[in-house]
């Protein structure tokens, strides 16, 4: 069995704020599957997706509560083409209200920054270039 796509679900505050959010970061929305409870954010065209619904919305897919400011939800990795590309997400997102979550990691093979967004998920961007990982 193969996935063939994958849509990742978190709640939010406000469905608007988050659109325009993504959008600055530079990622595409799918209009097909966003209204005024969700707005879907294409991470890579036709395969991966995340779902930002109201969090009211949300409730309506599990009977567990929404994890509250504070806690820690989930931790969302993100592989971009090149470090350049990394901090531009990050340095977008940290001028845009959201926090930095640890400082940047650079493995030499790999490099990796990090932000909490706007509704406090975990977000690390990273940048990875198997031909150089280490055998080890």
């Amino acid at each position: 069995m193969k996935v063939n796509q994958i849509y990742v679900n978190l709640p939010v505050k406000d469905i608007q704020k988050t659109k325009e959010f993504w959008t600055t970061l530079g990622f595409e929305i799918n209009e097909q599957f966003s209204d005024d409870k969700a707005v879907c954010v294409a991470m890579k065209d036709d395969n991966i997706y995340v779902m930002f619904l109201k969090e009211d919305y949300f409730q309506t897919f599990t009977n567990k509560p929404v994890a509250k400011e504070n806690t820690s939800q989930v931790l969302v990795a993100v592989g971009l083409n090149s470090r350049e590309e990394v901090d531009q997400v990050v340095n977008t997102a940290l001028q845009n209200g959201c926090s930095q979550h640890e400082e940047p990691q650079d493995y030499g093979w790999m490099y990796q920054n990090s932000f909490w967004d706007l509704d406090g998920h975990g977000w690390n961007i990273t940048y990875a270039d198997i031909s150089q990982m280490p055998t080890q």
